[in-house]
Formats: C-alpha cells, sequence, structure tokens
C-alpha cells in the first residue's frame, strides 16, 4: 500500500456524497489510504480525513471555465493535493471534463505528451487481464502522431497495471488489412509499423482490430481517436445493459423459465463478474504528471472501492514516471 491516500472527490458523481462516502469507507476497511475532499460539515461523520472544499462542479457545467473560476471545488482541491504530495493519486465520478482540466491545469503534462488521453478497461472472458482502449473521449479530432503516443501510454499501461510483458497494441479500423481504414487510420498504421516505437515502449504492433475484436484475445492495447473511442465505450455499455435486462425478463417470462434459470444462472455469474463494470475501477487520464482516475457518474459504492484500489496501484507502479520514460526515450 501506498504511504499517501488516494484524495476522492467526494461530492463528484449522481450519487454524491453518500455512495463516494461508502466506498471510500469500504477501500479504507481494506487497508486502503483514502481522504475525502469536500465541506467538512458533511463529511465529519465518515470516520476519514477530510480535505476541505467548499465548492463543486455541477455536471452539466462546463469543465474548462468551471475549473478556472471555482478554486474550491472538490475536484480542484483533489487535484491540488497529488500536486502539492498529500496524495498518490485524485479521483472523481463527477463531471469527467472537470477532472480531466483540474488534472491537466494542476499537474500538467508529462514532458513530451502532446495529448493525454483516456484509457478505458474492457473485459476478455477467459482472459485474466482486460483490453485498454484509449482514446475514449479525451481527443475528439486527432492526428496521426498523437495516435503512435496513445499506442505507447497504453502499451506502459497495460504493462503497469496487469504485468504484461510485450503488449500487444493493435489499431481501430472497418478491416484487419493495412489498406482498410479512413485517411487518418491508414496513416497512423505506417506509423505504427515503425519498430523504433516498438522497441522503446516493449510493445508489439499486431495490425489493424475490428470493432468485433473488442473483447476477444486479439490484442492488449487498442487505439483510436477520442470521438470513437467514446462512441465504442458507450456502444458497449448500452449493448451489454439491453442484453442483461432481456436475459433477467426472459429468466421470469413463466414458471418454466423461472425453473430453468434456478439451474441457468448459477453459470451465469462468473460471466456476469467478467463484464461487471464495477470490478473495473473507472477510466484513468494517461499523459499528466500524476494519477487522475474518472469513474462513472452512477457508480456504487463498489465500483469507488474499486477504483481506489486500481489508484492506489498505478501509484505503487510509478505508470507516471514509466510514460515519461517511454515517451521521452
Amino acid at each position: 500500500m501506498n504511504s499517501l491516500p488516494v484524495a476522492v472527490d467526494a461530492m463528484g458523481g449522481d450519487n454524491a456524497p453518500e455512495a463516494i462516502v461508502e466506498g471510500a469507507r469500504m477501500a479504507a476497511g481494506e487497508g486502503l489510504g483514502v481522504v475525502l475532499v469536500g465541506p467538512p460539515e458533511q463529511l465529519d461523520g465518515s470516520g476519514l480525513e477530510v480535505i476541505p472544499a467548499h465548492e463543486v462542479v455541477g455536471m452539466d457545467a462546463d469543465p474548462g471555465a468551471s475549473v478556472r473560476r471555482l478554486k474550491d471545488a472538490s475536484v480542484v482541491r483533489a487535484a491540488e493535493a497529488v500536486r502539492d504530495g498529500k496524495a498518490c493519486a485524485m479521483l472523481s465520478a463527477g463531471n469527467t471534463g472537470a477532472a480531466m482540466a483540474s488534472a491537466l491545469l494542476r499537474f500538467g503534462r508529462i514532458k513530451g505528451v502532446v495529448r493525454p488521453a483516456v484509457a478505458c478497461l474492457f473485459p476478455v472472458p477467459g482472459r485474466a487481464t482486460p483490453t485498454v482502449v484509449l482514446d475514449c473521449g479525451a481527443n475528439s479530432d486527432c492526428v496521426a502522431g498523437w495516435l503512435v503516443q496513445f499506442a505507447r501510454m497504453g502499451a506502459v499501461y497495460s504493462r503497469a497495471a496487469f504485468g504484461t510483458a510485450e503488449p500487444r497494441v493493435g489499431l481501430l479500423s472497418i478491416g484487419e488489412e493495412a489498406g482498410k481504414g479512413s485517411a487518418l487510420v491508414k496513416e497512423v498504421f505506417g506509423l505504427l509499423e515503425d519498430p523504433g516505437w516498438q522497441d522503446r515502449a516493449g510493445a508489439r504492433f499486431v495490425g489493424n482490430v475490428e470493432g468485433r475484436d473488442l473483447l476477444l484475445d486479439c490484442a492488449d492495447v487498442i487505439v483510436t481517436d477520442g470521438f470513437t473511442g467514446n462512441v465504442m465505450l458507450k456502444t458497449a455499455e448500452g449493448v451489454a445493459a439491453v442484453i442483461a435486462s432481456q436475459i433477467i425478463g426472459l429468466a421470469d417470462s413463466s414458471p418454466e423459465a423461472r425453473a430453468g434459470a434456478d439451474l441457468f444462472f448459477p453459470a451465469l455469474m462468473g460471466l456476469y463478474e467478467t463484464f461487471d463494470p464495477e470490478n473495473t475501477g473507472g477510466a484513468v487520464l494517461l499523459g499528466v504528471r500524476g494519477v487522475c482516475t474518472i469513474s462513472h457518474g452512477s457508480s456504487s459504492p463498489k465500483a469507488i472501492a474499486s477504483a481506489i484500489g486500481v489508484s492506489h496501484q498505478l501509484a505503487a507502479a510509478g505508470v507516471v514516471s514509466q510514460i515519461a520514460d517511454a515517451v521521452t526515450g
């Protein structure tokens, strides 16, 4: 465990502060260091250390303007705690743009990083480690060189977080062939074929991958622009929710179905655990000089506790310094 705690934005999220505080207490109960950031009058009964912050960035607020204007916002103070050496990482389930802006403005970019990227995790059935996908929303419009840098950062993240010895990097496209894809994808493909960046990042480029490969054991890291990555993320979340709802509805549709469900559902639980987003710990903003973990706005206490654990893991692994080495090396 890190000697420094994770600074948790207690006021960020749809269910803040109750769900955030409960998740923080769960993590603390597992021996993880946690400090809450928010109004002391609302958090003093938590039993956890509190960093005072008296303003909140709303979920629908303009991120950049709010971070610059609300100096005492909980998400801003959480970022400052990392910058000032009072915390090893920050975590927010609030306004995603505000969390990214706070980290970028208070941490600064790693030297050599042109644009930070949001890395999300997608489970792979039958494989112990997830696939790292980036960018999932930080940069809607990209140029080719940025995606190569995303590949380097993603490879470092996969190795630091999951012990992947030589991460396989795939490029999201509309076909496996090298000539498939947009002009941007074709240009990035040519750059990713260069063995130089692969050697420096300790990675291996495996070519194009398609959307259908997302949950298959085809790559350890998938790179794309932030627009496409965010659409893919939201599509996957929506499809998973619909399938789960339909299965539950069908299982309760008749006495015969309910009887079959009693036998079938236990076998499904392992698969459910694999796809349960509450076990992934949220997304991570790579490329800034500090660990910034971003959780879903509707995160439950279990999801917050998982995210705190991932934040500690990344800080202990030195993922920021490893990215700096890979980018500048």
